[in-house]
């Protein structure tokens, strides 16, 4: 095998994303991405079946005994062990307690020292500082914002999740004002009418002027919920992920002034791989060990 293969895996609550990353070229090898749902409430058994289903799938043909592997899985987790510790939340509850990562190598028949875990949350940035939008930084915050907040940081080397979504902001917490619900909540708030998503929004922007004030307030909100974030981990770049991102030139520039308003002047990236951040994100744990070997 050549030794700059490693597979990439992204866990989620229903499904499993995986294929083989060239850690060289720092990017997938096509025809190996795998995307296959589970059932988070099945047996211990079932889910790491199915688990190891994929992975071989995806790394046929390759020596099972030296293959490496990273697997982005949700917490809590204890990560270094490989001990799932998911309880009461409704997917992967029969997990809890085991030792996954000794479980998932017997199935793949190589060594639990062949696998490593990262928090799935910490996942998204790991790729893009790896070789995306963060790749020329040397530390990074990222955020993914959508239907919730994700938040993480990064030092270069390894990301992690900042948990930032229950931060205090305003009246409430900062997920209340920058998600897609506030954008739904706020709009029906000044025209009485109820959208789907951002995408809409942006749709609609033509046929009604109020919008565009709409995606300002909400690049203020973000400009300041960023400010102490930014103080505190002083980062060389932010990378904005998820849906909201893709409306990122409407928004941004009211960031841009809140940032400079408090003498803050990093560069804002839109994350550039996609869905694949994750699953290159978590190949990459492998980089420094086996790329060099």
């Amino acid at each position: 095998m050549k030794n700059s293969m490693a597979v990439g895996v992204d866990i989620g609550g229903s499904h499993i994303t995986a294929a083989l990353v060239d850690l060289e070229d720092r990017s997938i090898i096509e025809g190996t991405w795998h995307r296959e749902r589970v059932n988070g409430k099945g047996t211990a058994e079932e889910i790491i079946d199915a688990w190891a289903a994929v992975i071989k799938d995806v790394a046929v043909g390759l020596d099972a005994a030296n293959l490496v592997i990273g697997i982005g899985v949700p917490g809590p987790f204890n990560y270094e062990e490989g001990i799932s510790l998911m309880k009461n939340q409704d997917k992967y509850d029969t997990l809890y307690g085991l030792n996954v990562k000794e479980l998932l190598a017997a199935r793949l028949n190589t060594s639990p020292k062949n696998i490593q875990f990262i928090n799935d949350a910490g996942c998204f940035l790991q790729g893009e500082g790896f070789s995306g939008a963060a790749r020329d930084f040397k530390s990074a915050i990222g955020l993914t914002l959508g239907t919730g907040l994700g938040s993480a940081i990064y030092d270069g080397h390894q990301s992690k999740d900042a948990d930032r979504w229950c931060a205090p902001f305003k009246d409430s917490i900062a997920e209340d004002y920058i998600s897609t619900r506030w954008f739904i909540k706020r709009y029906a708030a000044i025209s009485g009418r109820t959208v789907k998503d951002v995408k809409a929004l942006t749709e609609m922007m033509g046929e009604d002027a109020r919008i565009a004030g709409i995606f300002e307030e909400f690049g203020t909100n973000l400009g300041e919920f960023l400010v102490p974030f930014i103080q505190q981990e002083k980062p060389e770049v932010v990378v904005l992920g998820g849906n909201i991102a893709n409306a990122a030139a409407l928004f941004t520039p009211a960031v841009y002034k809140v940032l400079d308003s408090n003498n803050i002047h990093v560069p804002l990236r839109v994350a550039m791989l996609g869905e694949s951040a994750a699953v290159i994100g978590a190949a990459s744990l492998w980089f420094g060990e086996i790329v060099s070997a």
